[in-house]
C-alpha cells in the first residue's frame, strides 16, 4: 500500500494548504497591531488632510501577511482549481473562528494571581489586562473579518477562473493581478 505523502499533488496541496492557513491566522492575531508606516520607513509623516482631521499611515500588522495569502490563494487554483481554494478558504473561516473561541474563552478564565503581576518591571501592571487588550478584538470586527476573508477568497477563485478560461494558460501574472484586485 502506498503512503498518502508519496502523492506528488497530495504533498503539494497539503505543504499549500498548511503555509495558507498559517498566514491567514497569523495575520489574524497580529492584525490587532497598528503600526505607522512612515514611522517603519523612516520616513516624515504624511499629513493627509480629509474631513478636517489630518492623518497618516497607519495600517494593521496584518497587511504584511494577506499578500502572501493571495499570492498562496493564486497558486492553489493555479494547480487546484476553485474546488481547492474553496475548500481551504472554507477550512480557513473555520480555523480562525474556531481560534477566536478559544481565545475568548481563554479570556474569561480565572487569570493566577502570580501571573497578573509578573511583568510589572516591564510596565505591564496586569498581565490579563494586556491579555484581553491584545486577543479580545470586538466580536463585529471578527465576523467582518471573517465575512470578508471568506468572500474576497471566493471572488478572487472565481475570478482566476474566469481570466484562465478567456486568457488561456499564458499570462498567469495577468490573471493572479486582476483576480486579486478585484476580490
Amino acid at each position: 500500500m502506498k503512503s498518502i505523502l508519496q502523492e506528488k499533488p497530495l504533498r503539494l496541496f497539503l505543504f499549500l494548504g498548511g503555509f495558507f492557513i498559517t498566514n491567514a491566522l497569523v495575520a489574524e492575531f497580529i492584525g490587532t497591531k497598528i503600526f505607522s508606516v512612515e514611522d517603519t520607513l523612516g520616513i516624515d509623516r504624511f499629513a493627509i488632510k480629509m474631513f478636517g482631521q489630518t492623518f497618516s499611515l497607519n495600517m494593521t500588522a496584518g497587511v504584511i501577511l494577506w499578500p502572501i495569502v493571495f499570492i498562496m490563494t493564486d497558486i492553489i487554483n493555479e494547480y487546484f482549481g476553485t474546488k481547492g481554494v474553496k475548500l481551504l478558504s472554507y477550512l480557513t473561516v473555520g480555523l480562525i473562528a474556531f481560534s477566536f473561541f478559544m481565545i475568548y474563552a481563554a479570556i474569561h478564565l480565572s487569570p493566577a494571581d502570580f501571573w497578573q503581576g509578573i511583568k510589572t518591571e516591564d510596565g505591564i501592571s496586569n498581565a490579563q489586562t494586556a491579555f484581553k487588550f491584545i486577543f479580545g478584538q470586538s466580536n463585529w470586527i471578527i465576523v467582518g473579518s471573517i465575512v470578508a476573508f471568506g468572500i474576497g477568497q471566493i471572488i478572487d477563485a472565481l475570478v482566476f477562473q474566469r481570466i484562465r478560461i478567456w486568457l488561456g494558460e499564458k499570462m498567469i501574472w495577468l490573471r493572479a493581478t486582476l483576480s486579486t484586485v478585484v476580490s
